[in-house]
């Protein structure tokens, strides 16, 4: 089947130097399984990804993985603030990389929102650790609800996030990643900059837009020219606190303009996380409007995420022009053969099945899944 014949879902793209064979992805999916609690990825990481990998995704974006210890979200998250973590990363990236996929790993650090109980422990919302824990950093010292109020970040700091960032980089390279992201969402350290609600700061890193989205733009150099020219660098925003006065999508489009600028290719728009009490309208989709916003003003590549759990949903998105790729969280989850169910389902053809399983194709058991 030609490129043309294909469905939209399943047509190739190309960023920078990287061809991802689908637009079906695996979107950072914390999964708090650390066991040794020093940031090293194990076995339920490598079967966990690689099974997406072997299912048909066309990108693997391993999880918010921090670029520093006290930028995780909980004692069992990954890292890669250290040379250790290479080649467990590595063993990873080699087996989702066997599989045709692209590995992508998200850089990130929680701010304010670390030293919490991992998701699994906690009786409800976020906790703060117990024993065990550590100082939180932010732009301001302005706690999020039911946390612990964390010390703003001085200039040293900063420069100091910002090359914790870049370390992580090379780190990434050099563990075989085909991609890097910057978390800029979900109420992380960086969405805590970008944020009028979190950001009171007076300095040259807060009050008007341009300073509260110093950080993020210093990082994306920084990992840029760290990476080199030709691997992608993607953005993950959320385009909206739900939460008048907050950060929102007319923001979120100016920044991923000046974040273009600066080194940045991709944006994957989520929202929320920042304001524990937002009130979220969660139905089908109901993340991708804000998507095709920011992909419209900024005219870079975006993909949607939320609440996109089935094929024709997920073609329409990608053929509509909606978003040039969709990011399957749950749905992935539930079925780590998701993309290649579609393209069963969308008349893609079985191009990405692992040779291994190719004797349970539809086609050869009377069409059915």
């Amino acid at each position: 089947m030609s490129e043309g014949d294909l469905p939209a879902l399943f047509r190739p793209i190309t960023i920078r130097g990287l061809e991802i064979r689908n637009r079906v992805w695996v979107p950072p999916l914390c999964q708090y399984s650390v066991t040794g609690r020093d940031g090293a990825p194990g076995d339920w990481h490598l079967v966990h990804l690689g099974a997406m990998a072997a299912g048909g995704a066309g990108l693997v974006m391993a999880e918010a993985t921090a670029v520093s210890p006290e930028g995780r979200i909980s004692d069992h998250d990954t890292g890669i603030w250290g040379d250790e973590h290479v080649e467990a990363w590595a063993r990873i990236t080699r087996f989702i990389r066997s599989q045709g996929a692209a590995a992508g790993l998200q850089l990130a650090h929680a701010g304010r929102k670390a030293s919490v109980w991992p998701e699994p422990m906690r009786r409800r919302g976020s906790q703060p650790l117990d024993e065990g824990g550590w100082t939180t950093v932010s732009a301001s010292a302005i706690a999020f609800d039911g946390l612990r109020e964390p010390v703003a970040l001085d200039a040293a700091g900063i420069a100091g996030v910002v090359d914790d960032f870049r370390r992580a980089a090379a780190r990434a390279v050099r563990a075989g990643f085909d991609l890097v992201e910057v978390h800029a969402a979900h109420g992380y350290l960086v969405h805590q900059f970008l944020s009028p609600l979190s950001n009171g700061r007076t300095d040259e890193w807060g009050g008007t837009l341009e300073n509260r989205a110093r950080l993020l733009l210093e990082v994306v150099r920084a990992v840029r020219a760290e990476i080199g020219e030709a691997m992608p660098l993607f953005v993950r925003f959320s385009a909206t606190d739900w939460t008048p006065g907050g950060w929102d999508e007319a923001q979120t489009a100016q920044v991923a303009r000046w974040a273009e600028e600066a080194g940045a290719d991709f944006f994957d728009v989520s929202t929320g996380g920042l304001v524990a009490s937002a009130d979220i309208p969660v139905g089908p989709g109901y993340q991708a409007r804000f998507a095709e916003y920011v992909g419209e003003r900024s005219d870079a590549p975006v993909s949607a995420v939320g609440r996109i759990t089935n094929a024709a949903q997920a073609e329409a998105l990608v053929a509509e022009g909606r978003a040039d790729a969709v990011m399957l969280g749950k749905a992935m989850m539930r079925d780590p053969h998701f993309a290649m169910r579609a393209a069963h389902e969308l008349g893609a053809g079985t191009s990405m099945w692992p040779s291994q399983y190719l004797r349970a194709r539809p086609e050869l058991n009377d069409g059915e899944w």
